[in-house]
């Protein structure tokens, strides 16, 4: 696995219970599955498990949030303002 694809692993992409990574975008720009060794099972756990509990004590601090460029929100349908310019 390179780096880069470790650096672009999402929550989403880890199996614990089948052992596999999702590499997405990887070399080629495909995707694809390899194996989860299994020494790093419960370090990555243990990862995932206080990046967890730091997300939750931003939100209840109201900190956790992350903005959306308005530029972005006026050209989808998640629009604040009627009329901005969603998709019909």
């Amino acid at each position: 696995m390179r780096i880069l694809e470790a650096l672009r692993l999402r929550v989403k992409d880890v199996e614990f219970e089948r052992r596999e990574l999702i590499v997405r975008q990887g070399k080629g720009n495909k995707d694809r599955v390899t194996v989860l060794p299994e020494n790093l099972i419960a370090p990555l756990r243990e990862q995932m498990e206080r990046a967890r509990v730091l997300h939750r004590k931003d939100l209840d601090a109201d900190m956790g949030a992350v903005g959306c460029p308005m530029r972005w929100l006026s050209s989808t349908r998640m629009s604040p303002r009627p009329g901005a310019g969603g998709v019909s």
